[in-house]
């Protein structure tokens, strides 16, 4: 559902309930976040966004140059899973 969410966002307050809905998720199943903690999740925010031309690419997508309220999205999204 959350990926499903995250391609939908397009304004601030789609993020907002994405963000919410994101807390829900790891209150209620833990176990499917591999970043868990603020420390490791932070961590690997800034790795995947130093990545994340290859994701877009991969993707068929120009990687954006200027983040929109997606783009931040998909970052947070990543950094529930990204090593």
């Amino acid at each position: 559902m959350l990926h499903e969410q995250v391609e939908a966002i397009k304004t601030r307050e789609d993020l907002v309930r994405f963000m919410t809905a994101m807390s829900k998720k790891l209150a209620e199943a833990p176990d499917e976040w591999t970043n868990k903690d603020l420390a490791s999740f932070l961590e690997a925010m800034a790795a995947w966004t130093t990545d994340m031309d290859g994701y877009y690419k991969n993707r068929g997508e120009t990687p954006p140059e200027q983040p929109t309220w997606k783009t931040l999205a998909d970052i947070l999204m990543a950094a529930t899973m990204y090593e």
